[in-house]
C-alpha cells in the first residue's frame, strides 16, 4: 500500500475516492456521486492535502488536513473515510499518520477534527442528552459507542469540546484534538 497525493491520482482514481466518500457519509453527508466528487474538487487546493491510501491501482480511503488556523498553528483532519470491505486494516491509521506528519512539516502545533453524533438514535454517551447540564461530568463518563470517535481516542486524539445540537436536538458534535 503506498500513500499517495491525491493531486496526482488520475480520474478513475478520483472517482473511487468520491465513492468512498459516499459510501462512508450517505445519506447525512454527500450522499451523491456527484456531491462526492465537488467536494473532492473544492478540498484539492494548494491550501490543503489530500492524501490517499492506494494498492494496485485502487483507492482504499483516503483523508485531507485542510487549510491551517491560528496563524498556523492549528490544522484540521477533515474527512477521513475507507472501503467499507477495508476497513480494520490499518489504513486509516496510515492515512492520519501521513496527514499528521504533513501537518508537523507545515509546522502546526495541533490537529483537530470534529466528529458529528448524527446519526439516528446516536452512537456515543452525549448524543440525546441536554449537553447544558453537567457537561463536565458528562465528558468524564464519555463512552464512544459505535463512533468514530473510538478510532480518534486510540491514536491519541482527546475530546477538546463539544457544540451541542450542532446537527439538531441531541446531536452534537464533538471537537478533538492531538497535540503535534
Amino acid at each position: 500500500m503506498q500513500i499517495l497525493n491525491m493531486k496526482d491520482l488520475i480520474p478513475t482514481q478520483l472517482t473511487q475516492a468520491a465513492q468512498i466518500l459516499t459510501d462512508s457519509f450517505a445519506p447525512i453527508a454527500w450522499p451523491t456521486l456527484p456531491a462526492a466528487m465537488a467536494e473532492i474538487e473544492k478540498r484539492l487546493v494548494p491550501e490543503n492535502t489530500l492524501l490517499a491510501a492506494v494498492e494496485d491501482g485502487i483507492v482504499l480511503g483516503w483523508g485531507g488536513i485542510l487549510a491551517p488556523d491560528y496563524h498556523g498553528n492549528v490544522i484540521e483532519l477533515h474527512p477521513l473515510c475507507v472501503r467499507a470491505d477495508k476497513r480494520r486494516q490499518g489504513i486509516a491509521r496510515a492515512v492520519v499518520t501521513a496527514l499528521e506528519d504533513e501537518a508537523r512539516a507545515r509546522g502546526a502545533l495541533v490537529i483537530w477534527l470534529g466528529a458529528d453524533d448524527e446519526r439516528p438514535g446516536g452512537e456515543t454517551s452525549l448524543a440525546n442528552l441536554d449537553l447544558f447540564d453537567d457537561l463536565p461530568k458528562r465528558l468524564a463518563e464519555f463512552n464512544s459507542g459505535t463512533h468514530q470517535t473510538a478510532f480518534y481516542l486510540k491514536l491519541g486524539y482527546r475530546i477538546i469540546g463539544v457544540m451541542p445540537e450542532a446537527d439538531g436536538v441531541g446531536k452534537p458534535d464533538i471537537y478533538m484534538g492531538k497535540r503535534l
